[in-house]
């Protein structure tokens, strides 16, 4: 979570004490692991969330996405219990955020987004550290090697890297063996293996039967791992389902795209009806169309006109299509 001057230092302390709370219900009693109803937050004259009702199901990855200044941030901090709300109620795990702080801070992690550690101190002991304030914490050294930090104990954490801080702030997160975890962008940074490896472990956290809460700027990311995807814009949620209903849901067309040496004549692919249109630019052609023929007839004109091309690929309707229909922006505006 981004945060900063006051609610940062505000943020670990909640994270790292626990104490005295009301008695909890079992995952396997609550049937959502986070309810949200008529969630709102103003700030002056700006309604950063405005009314917002969603449910988490138990053992589910669930996607909230949204550009910059959508209300993604200011919705999971009222989850978390670090916002209050100006309208509206929140459950987690079947407590009050604003109320049950200590017992909740037993049961859910949150993987942080800023140096919000000390620079002198050492991988091994912010999780030694961690690990001692919970009743129910995992043997820390094996997060390390999970999460591909083995052999880093020693490390100060000014030493780090921005991906091995990264990995750092999601063992942290998962230390206490969660029942629900938030992760920020939890691939910033990240080499392309890394970021492999991460998406398997948050697939394997899920496979324990335990509940993620997932925000990121990669539609790909959110694409692969989540159940379902909220997407937000102006402080409201604009879609809420499964990537593929999202997808299917929007009826884009196929793309195909390939290269040609030499300007084309787009009438050698006008009698395929499948075709909707054709785009040319500096030898880059792109053929829009649907139909699960399309691509052989499109391959098969082009070479009853002998056209020479290369670098042929399709292109199915993605979740990145979907929030540009819905938002009108790209992901990172």
């Amino acid at each position: 979570m981004i945060l900063g001057g006051k609610l940062q230092s505000t943020h670990i302390y909640w994270f790292c004490v626990h104490g005295e709370g009301r008695e909890m219900m079992s995952v396997s009693e609550a049937r959502n692991v986070i309810e949200v109803e008529g969630l709102a937050k103003r700030y002056g004259a700006v309604t950063a969330v405005d009314g917002v009702s969603f449910a988490v199901r138990t053992g589910e990855v669930f996607g909230m996405v949204g550009p910059n200044g959508a209300g993604k941030t200011t919705t999971v901090e009222c989850i978390e219990g670090l916002r209050e709300p100006d309208e509206g109620t929140v459950s987690v795990l079947g407590l009050q955020p604003g109320v049950d702080h200590y017992a909740l801070a037993e049961r859910i992690g949150i993987q942080f987004q800023t140096d919000a550690l000390p620079p002198r101190i050492r991988v091994g002991e912010a999780l030694s550290l961690f690990a001692s304030i919970y009743s129910n914490a995992l043997d820390w050294r094996e997060m390390l090697e999970m999460v591909g930090l083995g052999g880093k104990e020693l490390s100060q954490f000014a030493t780090l890297s921005g991906g091995q801080k990264q990995k750092l702030f999601i063992a942290l997160a998962l230390v206490n063996d969660p029942d629900l975890v938030f992760m920020d962008e939890p691939t910033t940074g990240l080499d392309p293996q890394s970021r492999r490896a991460m998406w398997d472990m948050i697939r394997h956290v899920r496979r324990r039967g335990k509940t993620v809460f997932l925000t990121t700027h990669s539609m790909e990311e959110a694409e692969r791992l989540c159940d379902r995807v909220a997407i937000m814009d102006h402080g409201r949620i604009v879609a809420l389902d499964t990537p593929d209903n999202l997808i299917a849901a929007l009826k884009a067309e196929s793309r195909i795209v390939f290269s040609v040496q030499e300007h084309m004549d787009g009438k050698i692919l006008s009698d395929i009806s499948a075709v909707t249109r054709v785009e040319q630019s500096k030898g880059r052609v792109v053929v829009y169309g649907s139909g699960t023929r399309l691509l052989g007839q499109v391959v098969k004109a082009l070479e009853r006109a002998e056209v020479p091309f290369g670098k042929l690929r399709t292109e199915e309707p993605n979740l990145e299509d979907v929030f540009l229909a819905l938002t009108g922006r790209k992901m990172r505006e």
